[in-house]
């Protein structure tokens, strides 16, 4: 066995050899402690300055370039070893020729210690860029898929300017950021290490830094896997909405279904925000609660959406039983009471007073508790983009499913308290008092405002009263200037929920090190949906330009590829944000419609497999038996499962930054509105939308 050790960067060139340099114009990739050296494509001249490679044991690798249509060169380095290798760290460092003003990496990493692992490589690449030039650099995904012995990892480092792509062994030190971590085993034989460079000349107008990447990682690797049915081989999808409906409304009823007499004498209800597994009728043990009981209405956990999902789906299949659910749940949203035009979005009932599978016998009105001022339902301001996101479920109802004009009262209400509240520059604050209505000092010019501009849009294709659509506009436009030029995409889960790092001191700020800001990617959906609703009002082109933009930036958050490290299907599938790890997240069922929306309307036929893929992977984590592969996984973590169990489902995959075999990365908890109930929904509305032709793209037939 031979023991190595990594040696630290620093290009040791003399003044003779930096002058030959020079001269002739030739870049090296060069070994900073062995010198030697290999001349690079003519291509990356002008994009590179130099390209170092750590020592890894006593071996230099047999190095590869490899010119591929439109100037992307494909790197190869390979070694044969001997012997046993230890080393806990080998790095390939790259260096540009020029100075970048704007960077790019799927994971934040603020300090020398931090990378990022492969655990997070849904699309992986580092992107830095000047008005004039682009480079981007690719991790290799077809090396990766042969699983190599000792993990992948990148960095970026903006102050320093150079990019980073490393084998190591991590581990995880905030919620969820990954430093590294000794112990990494090269045994006997071949290792390759490869990645992609991609130089491009930056183009007049609006820049898309994505679109090319995303385009490459899709032909490579996700339309092969889209061809073969990835990641769901399943053609016909009605068995997971009956494995939801029957889990939540049968099997787990007493325990899912909520419901009270509202101050109207109505029989009013939801399913309940959250479930854990030891409330499965097979769970022998005591049943414990993750969180308190409730049903919310706010952009994460929405009943309403949940609730005309099941309303399309009852009215199809003519089940009165279910209908009358959904109908209760309608009527639970216009129970909740507005002050001033606002309105609350949790409801849950007095402890004391709450018996399971009873109707609550006292209840009360609150707020969301992931804010930055408090942890009490209770007390907890009015959040406008909870509000805005229910109101706009609202108008879809009365448009889509019921004229019922009580939901556009109550849309209207709200609408018009909304637009006394814009700012000079446009937006809409963050939270509000919930006692004296003003705002709070918490994103008040954030990304959050673009979901209030697809509300009002909608209010003024209902109601034809322009000012809903001006206050729409200069909202869109504030939004244009101030974030998606310098990816701010700050929201309240991007600091007040289970990844909290940054909430102290880097909120509107960036991240030095990376020249990025900590990013959500709920942010970047909202605003591309106000875009391209924008565009469709308006006809100005300007904001399909952005919105195809900001799509793109949301993308790179899709999974590209299926990783052998990952046991559940993942490909198609959405992370959350460039601090934390989950795979396969529900936002994916939101996600899906607007995906296939800009697919139609660019004539983009990468986006349509796109927004089925996206779909597909809102089902991948039910336990139910079409997934054999995922049901084998929650087996795993929890033998006792049966087939009652059929429907639950985790909102993501690999939340807490590790999985393995044998069900690490299998969560605990469903939460339907965020979970099952929501995938359902996308796959009705979609039914609905599209009719024969939808069922034919989930079958890949004129695909």
């Amino acid at each position: 066995m031979r023991i190595a050790s990594w040696r630290c960067f620093s290009l040791k060139t003399d003044i003779f050899l930096k002058l030959s340099l020079f001269l002739v114009g030739s870049y090296l990739f060069q070994a900073c402690s062995a010198g030697k050296s290999t001349e690079m494509p003519k291509q990356l001249r002008n994009y590179i300055a130099n390209i170092e490679y750590s020592d890894l044991g006593e071996s230099s690798p047999k190095i590869q370039y490899e010119v591929l249509p439109d100037n992307t060169v494909k790197v190869l380095l390979s070694w044969d070893f001997k012997d046993t290798l230890l080393l806990d760290d080998w790095q390939v460092k790259i260096t540009p020729s020029f100075n970048p003003d704007f960077h790019w990496s799927p994971h934040l990493t603020p300090t020398d210690e931090h990378i990022i692992p492969q655990h997070v490589f849904r699309a992986p690449a580092l992107i830095v860029s000047s008005d004039e030039q682009q480079l981007s650099i690719l991790p290799d995904l077809d090396i990766m898929e042969k699983a190599c012995p000792v993990e992948w990892y990148m960095d970026l480092n903006a102050q320093e300017n150079f990019l980073i792509l490393g084998l190591s062994k991590s581990k995880i030190k905030e919620h969820v950021l990954y430093t590294r971590n000794s112990g990494a085993i090269y045994p006997p034989g071949e290792v390759n290490f490869g990645f992609y460079i991609i130089p491009k000349e930056k183009q007049a107008g609006i820049g898309n830094p994505w679109r090319e990447i995303n385009a490459f990682f899709w032909k490579n690797w996700g339309t092969p896997l889209y061809e073969k049915g990835a990641p769901l081989p399943e053609k016909d999808f009605e068995p997971y909405v009956q494995h939801t409906y029957t889990w939540a409304f049968d099997h787990w009823r007493d325990k899912v279904w909520q419901h009270f007499i509202n101050e109207n004498g109505e029989d009013v209800g939801a399913p309940i925000f959250i479930v854990n597994y030891t409330k499965s009728p097979n769970f022998s043990g005591e049943p414990t609660n993750r969180e308190f009981t409730s049903i919310w209405n706010q952009a994460w956990f929405n009943s309403l959406r949940s609730a005309s999902g099941l309303y399309r789906y009852a009215r199809r299949t003519g089940n009165e039983e279910l209908l009358e659910y959904a109908l209760k749940t309608k009527e639970l949203a216009l129970s909740f009471p507005q002050k001033e035009g606002f309105f609350y979005s949790v409801v849950a009932p007095e402890e004391k007073s709450y018996k399971q599978g009873e109707p609550w016998e006292s209840y009360y009105y609150g707020n969301s508790d992931r804010n930055p001022y408090t942890s009490e339902v209770k007390k907890a301001p009015f959040h406008v983009l909870d509000m805005s996101f229910t109101a706009f479920q609202m108008l879809n109802w009365y448009e889509e499913l019921e004229n019922d004009e009580g939901l556009l009262e109550y849309a209207t209400t709200y609408a018009d308290a909304l637009i006394e509240i814009q700012d000079e520059k446009g937006f809409f604050p963050g939270w509000l008092s919930i006692d004296t209505l003003k705002p709070m000092i918490h994103l008040n010019q954030s990304p959050e405002s673009s979901m209030s501009v697809t509300f009002l849009l909608k209010m003024f294709e209902i109601t034809g009263k322009e000012k809903y659509k001006d206050s729409a506009v200069k909202a869109m436009n504030a939004v244009i200037e101030a974030i998606i030029p310098v990816g701010r995409w700050e929201d309240f889960e991007t600091y007040w929920s289970c990844s909290s790092y940054g909430s102290q001191d880097l909120i509107n700020k960036k991240v030095k090190r990376n020249n990025m800001y900590k990013q959500n990617n709920l942010s970047m959906y909202w605003t591309a949906e106000a875009l391209l609703a924008s565009y469709e009002i308006t006809k100005e082109q300007k904001y399909l330009e952005y919105g195809h933009r900001t799509l793109d930036e949301l993308l790179m958050t899709q999974a590209v590829w299926q990783p052998p490290y990952m046991q559940v299907p993942v490909f198609g599938g959405f992370g959350v944000m460039n601090s934390d790890a989950e795979w396969n997240d529900s936002r994916q069922s939101l996600f899906s419609g607007l995906i296939l929306r800009y697919g139609e309307v660019l004539d983009q036929k990468e986006y349509i497999q796109r927004g089925i893929a996206a779909l597909k992977a809102s089902f991948s984590m039910m336990y139910c038996p079409e997934n054999q592969v995922t049901k084998k996984q929650w087996e795993a973590r929890y033998p006792f499962f049966g087939k009652e169990d059929y429907g639950f489902m985790m909102e993501n995959y690999g939340h807490n930054g590790t999985t393995d075999k044998n069900g690490i990365g299998i969560g605990e908890f469903t939460i339907y509105d965020w979970g099952n109930g929501a995938a359902a929904e996308a796959y009705n509305r979609l039914l609905d939308k599209y009719g024969k032709d939808f069922l034919k793209l989930l079958s890949h037939e004129d695909n």
